[in-house]
């Protein structure tokens, strides 16, 4: 079972995965432990007991599992200094937008500060050649068009969460501190990447479409739809996944090539609506029913979001691998069998799908 795509690249590599307890995080540092990496996971804990993180038992797999809070700066350098990566993916967020209306503070201070935290963390650490910064479509400003948001498009954000991961984008320390034009002062190639709504097994996480389906299902209730017009680029995990890594080992041999922002999205067919999707889930699932509840005075929440990743197709040799039915299909695989298989064996199958 080859999951190999990147030709040995990633063996023997030290390679730092802030967030790595979270949904993209776990799937992230399975299949970078599998590539022969020397993964430090660094995160607060998982938020349940189902997460992918830890029914796979990855935790106990990688080279160091730690948990800390991106917000607390020294806490951060220390790590660094004593695991000396050589690459960073930078996961750790507040990933949600109704929650960020919550707790709006905490979001910022996790999405913005946080990820200077890091970047700062890199900026010092002289082991460390690549920074992949993960944050969101949700980043541009969103005027609900028709034709997908291009890389160079203006950032911003009406939610605190999609404001914070625009603030995160801004590229002003990229250019202060990691311009490509003194590589050779600093020695450091960073890059920032936006992935569409990312679906997968073993995420739990609240307002999450997905998540909602599993759970109604697993207890025989309808699953409420809040926002079922609501259109949005899906995609499964693993997709973002490899075009991460894919630009972490092209800036490793070109590092001043690859130092720009990038956009990961689906293709253009498996960009549709909430209730398609859901509707996706039953059938795939075996059973389950939906039942409208949207309301006029909810949240503000973008009802149409796109991205043009012609970008990466053409300067990265990356392009989605699946489409909308083969993505939700692999999801709902996950959670029919999680409870009686190995979630590790199950994850690394999966990835093998994916690839094939």
């Amino acid at each position: 079972m080859d999951i190999d795509i990147f030709k040995n690249f990633y063996r023997g590599k030290r390679v730092l995965v802030t967030g790595h307890t979270g949904f993209k995080g776990s799937w992230l540092s399975i299949w970078l432990h599998e590539l022969g990496a020397e993964v430090i996971g660094v995160a607060k804990d998982p938020m349940t007991d189902k997460d992918n993180y830890v029914l796979s038992g990855i935790g106990g797999k990688i080279k160091a599992d730690l948990r800390a809070d991106i917000r607390d700066s020294q806490r951060m350098k220390d790590i660094f200094q004593e695991y000396q990566p050589e690459i960073v993916f930078h996961l750790a967020a507040q990933p949600l937008v109704r929650l960020s209306y919550e707790i709006p503070v905490e979001t910022y201070e996790t999405n913005v500060i946080g990820t200077i935290n890091i970047l700062e963390a890199i900026r010092i650490t002289d082991s460390v050649k690549v920074g992949v910064m993960i944050t969101t479509d949700k980043c541009y400003e969103n005027k609900e068009q028709l034709w997908g948001y291009r890389e160079n498009e203006p950032m911003g954000g009406y939610d605190p969460y999609s404001s914070s991961k625009g603030a995160a984008e801004i590229a002003s320390w990229r250019r202060s501190f990691f311009n490509p034009e003194q590589y050779e002062k600093h020695g450091k190639s960073i890059a920032s990447v936006r992935a569409g709504n990312v679906i997968g097994g073993g995420d739990w996480a609240l307002d999450r479409i997905i998540p909602d389906c599993i759970k109604a299902i697993e207890v025989n209730k309808p699953i409420e739809i809040r926002s079922p017009k609501a259109i949005r680029p899906w995609q499964h995990v693993l997709e973002p996944l490899s075009g991460y890594m894919l630009l972490a080992s092209k800036m490793w041999s070109k590092p001043t090539q690859y130092c720009e922002s990038w956009n990961f999205g689906p293709r253009m067919e498996s960009i549709t609506s909430v209730w398609e999707v859901a509707t996706k889930v039953i059938e795939n699932y075996g059973r389950g029913k939906l039942k409208n509840l949207s309301d006029s005075n909810a949240l503000h929440e973008a009802k149409l979001l796109m991205l043009d990743i012609n970008k990466a197709k053409f300067q990265l040799g990356w392009e989605p691998r699946m489409d909308i039915d083969q993505c939700i299909e692999l999801t709902v695989d996950w959670y029919k069998k999680y409870k009686q298989n190995c979630t590790y064996k199950l994850c690394l199958i999966e990835i093998s799908k994916f690839l094939a």
